[in-house]
């Protein structure tokens, strides 16, 4: 017997089918008399086929893990204000599910996408209709699978534009580029992490950085398998680059050729002019580049930061910039890239990214505070027999090292299911310590699957520590369901009674993901004003795979439109 929910959700995909073939015709005709202006376009509905297809690589062909067969996946694009539907169906021998990185998913926190936290995973042979609407964000955005390492090969671009008739608040770009930067391992990504959680000893590091799925010229291959961006002299082009790298902080050059930085993160900046731009995994930037150079092809270079003893891949991955009517054979021109260790350049641009603070965009900070926390965080080990040197590598919010449910945490809270997890997360360390200077001896980590508790419409302030336990390292945070505004940073232990009278309260930066400084803090603002389970965690993926992940629980408020809505029908089971 088919349900009705289920017959619920397959008349919302066909009136998007229909609303979306109305939208086209009347675009494409301009009939607005046949087909009137009163139908609102804005319904977009996708269709992801998870799928298994060869790629070949650094002269080597493997099998990966893609939506609708693309790597980089498709750009997924939309307006503020759409309603966007996307059943996946999972054809692969892996369970999968999808966030969607940055949208805020007012209410709608059964379509965030990670795995045991707000959805149990879709399982082979079944799908899921994701369903959410884009309200009050506009810029760049993108999604990747949320399970696992797949994210490594399972990811794209999400771009929303302004509602129509709303300009940029920024000259108007000739064309529009998206830019998905990567790491590609010649092995089988699950096969690298499975491998390290058996041995406790870290991942082996990727093999090449890409560019749209491009890693370039690399040593021992002789196809130069790499990205070409195509310009025309005298234009402007709106760049919208994304950091969909797995482990590796990225920066991005172009030679003899400045970018003005005008978004971050779906969010409006002050321009910003830069020669260089520093991207964590899972941070978007959006940049104005103009083609103003003499006739030529020239170096787009991504590398990697990296600025203590963690092993990194340190190979440069390569694209062209090429001017329309530029000869064949003609020499490229090259950029020098950062040291692998260039602090201050990640320094200078995090420091310099202001929010565009407009009437028309305001910087809502929060100015007063009901939770101010203290989160140090980092990388651990503890004992394991049966470990390649008795211990493991583990990583820790507050030393708990946060261990995965078999039932989705936002189910058990939905419907009351005890056992699941714990709402005593702490809110600062149980035994303060110097950081980031010598650690103190014996520390172990706890386990648990613990959440930190807010009431809706709370103001929180979060500062992240990061410590020096096993070593100190720079680590990108991602927070699902929010953004915050990002107000301070420095390098050693955060001063409770000094270093708040430096914070920024009038513009900063508003992001979802933010690198907090090796050995160093940020603290960011962010009001709690959607009811559901937000996972927090470091979006390198080997951190989050040791433990480095929480999560907050927002209760609802008053009324059905402060309240999570119900779950679908098609909910996937664990």
């Amino acid at each position: 017997m088919v349900s009705s929910k289920f017959k619920q959700d397959k008349r919302l995909e066909t009136k998007a089918a229909v609303l979306s073939m109305v939208c086209w015709v009347r675009t494409l005709l301009f009939i607005s008399v046949l087909v009137p202006a009163f139908v609102e376009c804005r319904i977009r509905h996708y269709h992801f086929n998870v799928v298994v297809k060869n790629e070949t690589k650094l002269c080597s062909t493997k099998p990966i893990v893609t939506v609708n067969g693309k790597f980089p996946g498709q750009t997924l694009y939309a307006r503020e204000g759409d309603n966007v539907l996307i059943r996946l169906t999972n054809h692969v021998q892996y369970n999968v599910t999808i966030h969607w990185h940055g949208v805020r998913q007012l209410r709608t926190g059964w379509s965030d996408g990670p795995a045991y936290i707000t959805q149990c995973p879709i399982q082979p042979g079944q799908n899921f209709l994701y369903n959410f609407t884009l309200t009050g964000q506009r810029g760049t955005l993108l999604w990747h699978a949320h399970i696992s390492w797949l994210r490594s090969t399972v990811h794209g671009a999400i771009v929303i534009l302004p509602k129509k008739g709303v300009p940029y608040p920024f000259p108007k770009p000739y064309k529009e580029k998206v830019i998905v930067l990567g790491e590609w391992w010649k092995a089988d990504t699950e096969a690298v992490v499975n491998q390290a959680m058996q041995t406790g000893l870290p991942p082996n590091i990727s093999d090449a950085h890409t560019i749209n799925g491009h890693p370039g010229p690399v040593p021992n291959c002789s196809s130069d398998d790499a990205y070409t961006l195509h310009v025309e002299t005298g234009k402007t082009y709106l760049l919208r680059v994304i950091n969909a790298a797995l482990n590796d902080e990225l920066f991005f050059k172009i030679a003899n050729h400045n970018l003005t930085v005008v978004e971050v993160d779906a969010c409006y900046t002050k321009p910003l002019e830069t020669d260089t731009l520093f991207l964590g995994p899972g941070q978007t930037t959006t940049a104005l580049l103009k083609a103003d150079q003499g006739i030529g092809k020239y170096l787009i270079a991504i590398s990697p930061f990296m600025d203590t003893v963690v092993a990194v891949d340190n190979l440069t991955g390569m694209g062209y910039l090429r001017y329309n009517h530029t000869l064949a054979f003609t020499p490229t021109t090259f950029v020098p890239i950062p040291a692998v260790n260039a602090t201050p350049v990640t320094s200078v641009f995090s420091d310099s990214l202001r929010s565009l603070n407009s009437k028309q965009y305001p910087a809502n900070v929060p100015l007063t505070i009901d939770h101010s926390l203290f989160f140090t965080i980092g990388v651990g080990i503890n004992p394991c027999a049966t470990c390649f040197n008795g211990s493991r590598a583990v990583a820790a919010i507050n030393n708990v090292s946060f261990v995965m449910p078999t039932t989705a945490i936002l189910q058990a809270h939905y419907y009351g299911i005890n056992g699941v997890f714990t709402d005593d997360f702490p809110a600062k360390p149980a035994i303060p310590f110097n950081y980031t200077g010598t650690p103190p001896s014996g520390i172990q980590t706890m386990n648990g699957t613990k959440v930190y508790r807010l009431a809706y419409n709370s103001t929180v302030q979060l500062v992240i520590q990061g410590n020096t336990i096993v070593a100190p390292e720079s680590h990108p945070t991602h927070l699902h369901g929010s953004n915050f505004f990002v107000v301070g940073r420095g390098v050693g232990n955060f001063d409770p009674d000094k270093d708040p009278l430096k914070f920024n309260l009038v513009d900063p930066v508003e992001r979802n993901t933010v690198s907090v400084p090796t050995a160093g803090w940020t603290a960011i603002r962010f009001r709690a004003d959607n009811p559901g389970i937000w996972f927090f965690h470091c979006h390198l993926e080997v951190h989050t795979t040791w433990g480095l992940k929480m999560a907050f629980l927002v209760d609802n408020g008053k009324g059905p439109n402060e309240s999570i809505e119900p779950p679908p029908s098609d909910l996937p089971k664990c």
